[in-house]
């Protein structure tokens, strides 16, 4: 089994991996945790620097931190499954977090406001709130129908002569305000029309596979 945690590090890390030397803040944790659940699922492995080197930890009191952040500064609660590994004399701690069927979870900042974040290759990102709203919508299962009106029609001309385009950008083009453009992408996006891309930048909405 050891060999499976030594093949697991020297993958590295990435959408469902992420190494931590430690757990100092709950808030900061909190957000790999909601990270996996509202993405793919994933592994946190504690004590491992970000260059795949073992240095171990506490494991009771990394169990405390991780169990504190997972009920106090996730919403709703993660549930997750802890397994110790011991390796050349130190303990290196995998919280295993399946991806959720309740989607979203929210993660509490330093500040005490409520964000969404997802996963995006080794990176926790802030869910755009278009995004947020795709996956309440997917959540109460809403069979939303589409209506090609004039800004529907604008953005899937707009969309099949350019890669991509912004919440603005869509704005603009499609001559409606932002409530009204929000509406209009949360469905196509779960309608698969249409899809949303994160980056560190923000998001930008591509044609998806069905039209």
């Amino acid at each position: 089994m050891i060999n499976y945690l030594k093949k697991l590090i020297s993958d590295g890390e990435s959408q469902t991996l992420d190494f931590k030397y430690n757990i100092s803040s709950a808030s900061k944790i909190s957000k790999t945790l909601v990270s996996f659940a509202n993405t793919d699922g994933g592994s946190l492995l504690i004590g491992v620097k970000d260059n795949g080197v073992i240095i171990g930890v506490e494991s009771e009191e990394e169990k405390y931190m991780i169990e504190y952040a997972a009920e106090s500064f996730c919403k709703p609660i993660i549930s997750f499954e802890m397994v110790e590994w011991e390796f050349e004399g130190k303990t290196v701690l995998q919280v295993i977090i399946d991806k959720s069927n309740i989607q979203p979870h929210y993660s509490k900042d330093e500040n005490g406001k409520w964000l969404v974040y997802i996963r995006q290759y080794d990176e926790n990102i802030l869910a755009d709130k278009v995004y947020v709203e795709v996956l309440k919508r997917q959540n109460k299962d809403n069979k939303s129908q589409i209506k090609y009106s004039f800004a529907e029609s604008q953005l899937i001309e707009y969309l099949s002569n350019n890669q991509k385009i912004t919440f603005k950008e869509f704005c603009k083009i499609g001559k409606v305000p932002p409530y009204v453009a929000e509406r209009i992408l949360v469905n196509m996006i779960g309608m698969g029309i249409i899809n949303i891309i994160h980056s560190v930048n923000g998001a930008h909405f591509t044609l998806g596979t069905i039209l």
